[in-house]
């Protein structure tokens, strides 16, 4: 938590209160999920499949320049949407409730290299829970940043700006590294287990998998434009890596995202579970396009609060989460694009660097639960 708390003015019976006005707004939105919702859904993968069929059809001839720009940039699309708008939802289970096994998050399998399963688990199941608790979310700098000065410094973190770097462009294997917690694994001992073991097996399986398809089967196809094919496939997986890695960054390490120590979850509450997301996630400003291409996560506070509702929703939703961000005086963190990439970097190098640790003003409602 900053040095001075946002969320201190508040009674325990306003956080209640708070809750069971975000209960009240997911139940509409959940009552009110239709055919419309589903035609919605289907449209977008229907246009992503075309959209890469096409772009790989234009990357057959993409020894001429003019093909490789087009098939490059198609594809480079292709594969955000299937990851952020698509692959991402689904396997939150945002379309569960359509009873489709072709559109459901236990039979959905993406264009990544982390295995869907494991995914889930360290995304739905311990970031979404946990969302910036230190010690529990390992999506806190992903294990290899500091991002908050209640977080220990190390020299390592000396050089976090480059492993950022290193890392967005090569995100969706660092996202399987992470799945795997593969950094605390490897230690001898450690990976001989049987479980271990077995998850590590299934990743490689899904890494050497995505690479046939992207970088042997597609580019023998193009012929005696294999060279190209193959340069188009790398840049369009880079664009997609550093395209989600920005919408992440964006939504969870700006200034004025909070972060949270173990003790502060002790016998936490619903409606502080909700203020706990509504104050550890960031928005992005910008166009219903840029909310399309980002998956819809430029809403990442209505996400945290909602990560089972359907996407195309968080735009109406957010109207109404931002209403009860003014009633409730609580600083709604948004911005443009620029200025939110720009923000989160400059906390990477900050913190990159030892601090002093601020004294924090503990609430009352924390000291009580300390005291328990």
């Amino acid at each position: 938590m900053t040095a001075i708390d946002p969320t201190a003015h508040l009674s325990a019976e306003q956080i209640e209160e708070l809750g069971r006005e975000l209960d009240a707004i997911r139940d509409e939105v959940i009552a009110g999920r239709g055919e419309k919702d589903a035609a919605y859904i289907r449209k977008v993968i229907s246009a992503q499949r075309k959209l890469e069929l096409v772009s790989r059809g234009v990357l057959l001839f993409s020894i001429f320049p003019p093909a490789w720009l087009i098939g490059t940039a198609g594809l480079s699309v292709a594969k955000i949407m299937d990851n952020m708008e698509i692959g991402h939802n689904i396997l939150h289970g945002q379309w569960d409730w359509m009873r489709d096994p072709k559109i459901h998050s236990t039979t959905w399998e993406w264009d990544h290299v982390s295995p869907a399963d494991q995914w889930k688990h360290s995304h739905n199941e311990l970031h979404h829970t946990y969302t910036n608790v230190i010690g529990k979310d390992n999506d806190l700098g992903y294990g290899i940043m500091r991002v908050d000065e209640d977080q220990k410094w190390h020299p390592f973190h000396l050089g976090q700006p480059l492993w950022n770097f290193i890392n967005a462009c090569f995100f969706e294997y660092g996202i399987a590294a992470y799945d795997l917690e593969l950094g605390k694994n490897l230690h001898k001992r450690r990976r001989k287990n049987p479980e271990f073991r077995t998850r590590a097996k299934a990743v490689g399986r899904k890494i050497r998998k995505q690479v046939l398809k992207d970088y042997v089967i597609h580019p023998l196809l193009s012929g005696p434009s294999f060279l190209p094919t193959l340069a188009a496939t790398f840049t369009a997986n880079l664009v997609r890596n550093l395209w989600s890695h920005s919408v992440i960054m964006c939504g969870h390490f700006p200034e004025g995202v909070q972060v949270f120590e173990r003790r502060s979850i002790k016998g936490e509450t619903r409606g502080e579970w909700y203020l706990r997301q509504m104050m550890g996630s960031a928005n992005i400003s910008g166009s219903k396009a840029m909310h399309f291409m980002t998956g819809n996560l430029s809403h990442q506070i209505e996400h945290h609060l909602f990560p089972d509702l359907p996407s195309n929703r968080y735009a109406e939703v957010a109207v109404k989460v931002r209403a009860l961000f003014e009633k409730y005086e609580l600083e709604y963190v948004t911005g443009p694009l620029p200025k939110q990439v720009f923000s989160a970097w400059r906390k990477v190098f900050r913190l990159s660097l030892p601090n002093k640790k601020p004294k924090v003003e503990t609430p009352a409602r924390e000291q009580e639960l300390v005291a328990a």
